[in-house]
């Protein structure tokens, strides 16, 4: 059985994006790339936050990301995904702020994704958040699907 990716916006972003000057930024945009090619052996799903997101801004650049992305599988936002989200964001798992980002975690918990894979160190992929959410989920029962970036999630094969 194939493992099951949630991909959220911000790898696609990188995808897409013009090669950055910046050596960091370079080199996440590479690890995208590499990680995209390996898709093939994996579930990939996305939500309709996801597509919600990438139509925003540049319209070339946006229609490039929906197009990235436009053979993947929705996942359905539901209430009670929406109350997941909605308990990260008042147990201060993830800033008030950012609503968007409780819900491409609470979604991919709701359907049992192995992992999310994000470019968000912020607010997602941070070590001391993710602390909080894997504990909110594991006191309703549900397992928390890691939550790596590209180059984490690929390891050693770049």
């Amino acid at each position: 059985m194939k493992l099951k990716l949630y991909i959220e916006t911000s790898v696609v972003s990188y995808l897409v994006s013009k090669p950055s000057k910046n050596i960091v930024v370079a080199a996440h945009q590479s690890s995208t790339w590499d990680f995209w090619k390996s898709l093939q052996d994996y579930e990939v799903f996305i939500s309709d936050i996801v597509i919600q997101e990438a139509s925003k801004g540049d319209e070339t650049l946006a229609k490039k990301r929906l197009q990235m992305v436009d053979t993947f599988q929705i996942l359905k936002i539901d209430d009670e995904v929406k109350e997941i989200a909605r308990s990260f964001l008042l147990n201060q798992a993830i800033p008030e702020k950012c609503p968007e980002d409780a819900v491409h975690i609470a979604v991919a918990a709701a359907n049992g994704i192995d992992a999310l894979v994000t470019w968000n160190f912020k607010h997602i992929n941070n070590p001391f958040l993710k602390k909080k959410i894997r504990k909110l989920l594991e006191d309703i029962g549900w397992a928390c699907p890691e939550i790596c970036s590209p180059e984490e999630f690929l390891g050693d094969e770049i």
